[in-house]
């Protein structure tokens, strides 16, 4: 690992101690995070799967219903029955924060809650089967919407699980050691220079012991 150049001082080294710290405690606060986000990410991934097969499911038998339709009427008929809708739907878009991901949430309302408002036409000149292909497209809204939201936070999920996953590496690999490495550095210099003065003092004591003898051996005083 290269050495990052610092200056071996008391106040750099307290400065490390704490910005190691800071680290430390980010580094546990950003693995607990990526560990919240893998769980919800994972309950999500199996949510959407079922979802995916029972629309897809729902859509394979809409279309099934709407080709018996067609083979009970003429194209022109159909067309008119479903010129005019008669039900309206609402949509609202809003947000949920799950581990600072802001999750899409969808809600829909119906103009009127009479169920046979979903069919536009009148029941004397239509087959059941178009019926059943506007009920089950009616039937299938909720779960669609609920597919959307599963398949959206799956995809913010899984890019917030990544920038986690590369915040959590940085430091776990890169900063923290580098700092620790740095802090080992100091510490090393400081004692280095702390022995140095110490072997300084003790050669001018035994400069100054020495001066002072001879001193009273030139002046008669032993």
């Amino acid at each position: 690992m290269a050495q990052i150049q610092t200056n071996p001082t008391r106040m750099e080294l307290t400065r490390l101690k704490r910005k190691l710290q800071t680290a430390k405690r980010g580094h546990k606060l950003l693995k607990d995070k990526r560990d919240e986000l893998m769980r919800q990410f994972l309950i999500l991934i199996r949510e959407n799967k079922e979802l995916r097969e029972r629309v897809e499911k729902s859509i394979e038998g809409c279309n099934r219903n709407f080709v018996l339709a067609r083979a009970s009427m003429s194209r022109e008929a159909i067309n008119i029955a479903l010129m005019a809708p008669k039900q309206e739907v609402y949509l609202e878009a809003d947000t949920e924060n799950i581990m600072s991901v802001e999750i899409p949430k969808f809600r829909f309302t119906t103009r009127t809650s009479d169920p046979s408002d979903i069919y536009p036409y009148g029941y004397a000149f239509t087959s059941s089967d178009l019926d059943s292909a506007v009920k089950s497209i009616a039937d299938i809204l909720p779960d669609m919407l609920r597919l959307a939201e599963c398949e959206k936070a799956c995809q913010l999920m899984a890019e917030e699980i990544e920038k986690t996953r590369r915040r959590v590496n940085a430091l776990e690999h890169v900063m923290i050691p580098q700092t620790e490495e740095s802090i080992r550095y100091i510490s090393m210099k400081l004692n280095e220079n702390e022995r140095s003065s110490q072997v300084r003092l003790m050669k001018v004591k035994d400069m100054m012991l020495e001066e002072a003898h001879h001193y009273k051996e030139k002046n008669g005083l032993e």
